[in-house]
């Protein structure tokens, strides 16, 4: 697996902001078409994807494809017929987005492929470096259990950003396995991301090892609940787990002690870029002209052009960050903790 340039979030802004503004944007629409809203982050990346649309002058609309690969075709070719002068898409299933890439590039419409790889030279890629996300909550994870039994809960196998974030899990927790100090007794794909099958996978897991369990490394918040619950039911919270994208949930379970890490994504970041990535292209300029891009070489050997933002672990050493950033109130964060971490203490 090839590894991602990071760019700094805070230059990316700055750069893509003097491009994004300098010839006004008046008439311009953007179509966003989200694979589905059921994961709490999306409401986020569209309120930032929204300002930044605003700000520049241009319109938005979008279509939720409800998790159906099937819709988000039909979806896009919507957007398309609307009128749309570029797309962000966050694809469900990667291999299945091609007739949509083909039909937008058929009108001269530029493609973001957001979050999600969509392998395909006509899109630019916009995403945070999940190798190194994947490689984060492995670090954490080991860090509060060096030995044991370990279980890997990943993502969707349709998107793959789920073995993106399994490879760097694998760099860090390799050296352990090879020493015999770990063990991964478990490991499944979660249809979807969908917590419910996280849950599922988990208690099935769970009764396979006869509860003989001492890690979960789960690819993101939303299958590190599903995990949590699963152990809950079993007596077995506090294990240490792995999430990302600070859902609030999260955040408040790694503040109770049930959850170790939450990989934050700051998704304000990512859709403030999205949206200006895409009245540049929308204005014609090349993604490869885009300040903060490089050319990517994807595992398919696709080169593309692509930005990657930085993540950040979030653990009970740092949880006062995300308050200070505005990301979350106090006040929920801390939400039944009495005597836990700052701030929550």
């Amino acid at each position: 697996m090839k590894f991602m340039k990071l760019v700094a979030a805070a230059a990316l802004s700055t750069g893509l902001t003097t491009v994004a503004h300098a010839d006004g944007h008046s008439g311009t629409t953007v179509g966003v078409s989200w694979s589905n809203f059921q994961e709490e982050r999306w409401k986020t990346d569209e309120a930032a994807i929204k300002a930044a649309l605003e700000a520049a002058g241009a319109k938005y609309i979008s279509a939720d494809a409800q998790s159906s690969s099937a819709k988000q075709l039909s979806d896009i070719e919507s957007l398309i017929a609307q009128g749309a002068d570029a797309l962000i898409i966050l694809a469900q299933d990667a291999k299945a987005i091609g007739p949509a890439v083909d039909a937008a590039s058929d009108e001269g419409i530029p493609i973001v492929g957001y979050d999600r790889l969509i392998e395909d030279s006509r899109a630019f890629y916009l995403t945070f470096d999940n190798v190194e996300v994947g490689r984060m909550q492995a670090r954490a994870v080991l860090a509060a259990q060096p030995s044991g039994k370990y279980v890997m809960i990943k993502g969707s196998n349709t998107d793959p950003n789920a073995d993106f974030l399994r490879g760097g899990q694998q760099e860090i927790l390799q050296a352990a396995i090879d020493a015999g100090d770990i063990e991964i007794v478990g490991e499944a794909y979660t249809d979807g991301w969908l917590p419910a099958n996280a849950q599922r996978n988990m208690e099935q897991i769970l009764t396979a090892q006869d509860n003989k369990v001492d890690a979960v490394v789960a690819s993101n918040d939303g299958t590190a609940g599903g995990v949590v619950a699963a152990l809950t039911a079993q007596g077995m919270d506090g294990i240490p787990v792995s999430g990302q994208d600070g859902d609030h949930a999260a955040l408040n379970r790694v503040a109770k002690g049930t959850q170790t890490v939450s990989v934050w994504k700051d998704a304000r970041e990512l859709g403030k870029a999205a949206g200006q990535i895409a009245v540049t292209l929308a204005k014609g300029v090349p993604g490869g002209s885009i300040y903060g891009s490089s050319e990517w070489t994807s595992p398919g050997d696709t080169t593309m052009n692509a930005i990657f933002l930085a993540p950040n672990p979030i653990t009970a050493a740092n949880l006062s960050a995300v308050v200070d950033a505005g990301w979350i109130e106090k006040d929920k964060l801390c939400q039944g903790v009495s005597d836990g971490p700052a701030p929550c203490n």
